[in-house]
């Protein structure tokens, strides 16, 4: 199974496609796509969109995993990652992409069996799962591959079939 992971945002967000194979993940991709500040909105949430599009076209991901958005105080951040969240869920449902998403929680406690583990050990995880020379850069890359292996840990110890947007998978 391919999974592409996505920790959504809008001035990076972090992507990662992992393949599932019996109980190991091999890393396929990992970059972060990075829109520059002072950049009309529109035209940030555009490039995230087509570089979205362009991994699932070149990738053929089976399903896309998402972080679930929380925030606290910045209801301006929240409302642009917000839609630059919503583009990728749309590339995701134009192209037959069954999507999921994960709390920071669950991915902490998929990856790490606790779900107050920190940035560090959730990195050391990911590099570990993936048998990586070194963490992802930048962070958000990282995260994005936690969500891939989250999604996949999910299915293998819960046998999960979630509905999430009208795909089942």
């Amino acid at each position: 199974m391919r999974i592409l992971g996505i920790d959504p945002g809008i001035a990076i967000v972090g992507t990662g496609i992992v393949e599932k194979v019996g109980n190991k993940y091999l890393p396929v991709y990992y970059d972060s796509i990075i829109t520059q500040a002072h950049t009309p909105l529109e035209d940030r949430i555009e490039k995230v969109y087509n570089k979205t599009v362009e991994l699932i076209q070149i990738y053929k991901p089976d399903a896309m995993a998402v972080e679930e958005l929380f925030f606290n105080n910045n209801a301006k951040t929240a409302f642009s990652v917000g839609q630059a969240r919503g583009v990728i869920l749309l590339a995701a449902k134009q192209h037959g992409i069954p999507f999921f998403e994960y709390t920071p929680l669950q991915v902490k406690q998929a990856l790490t069996g606790y779900g107050r583990a920190d940035k560090k050990q959730m990195q050391q995880m990911v590099k570990s799962f993936l048998g990586l020379a070194e963490v992802p850069k930048p962070d958000d890359t990282a995260d994005a591959l936690a969500i891939a292996i989250c999604h996949g840990n999910s299915i293998r110890f819960n046998n999960i079939e979630r509905m999430v947007g009208g795909n089942k998978l």
